[in-house]
């Protein structure tokens, strides 16, 4: 399996659902942990880096630097 190449401010879509409802998420910070914000509700949740790699499907929209 290679390594899922994602960046700051990219919009990602998780294996599960979110309660709300949908399933896009927002990278809002990277480091050891990684930060994803919800796009329907707004709730940021703080994930370490390597559980997120695991629970990501894939890149919906890739930020341009």
């Amino acid at each position: 399996m290679e390594p899922k190449e994602f960046g700051l401010n990219d919009v990602v879509e998780m294996k599960k659902q979110h309660p709300c409802g949908t399933n896009r998420w927002k990278v809002i910070r990277m480091g050891m942990d990684i930060r994803i914000k919800c796009e329907g509700c707004g709730h940021s949740v703080m994930i370490p880096r390597r559980e997120f790699s695991r629970k990501m499907k894939k890149i919906l929209i890739k930020h341009e630097e």
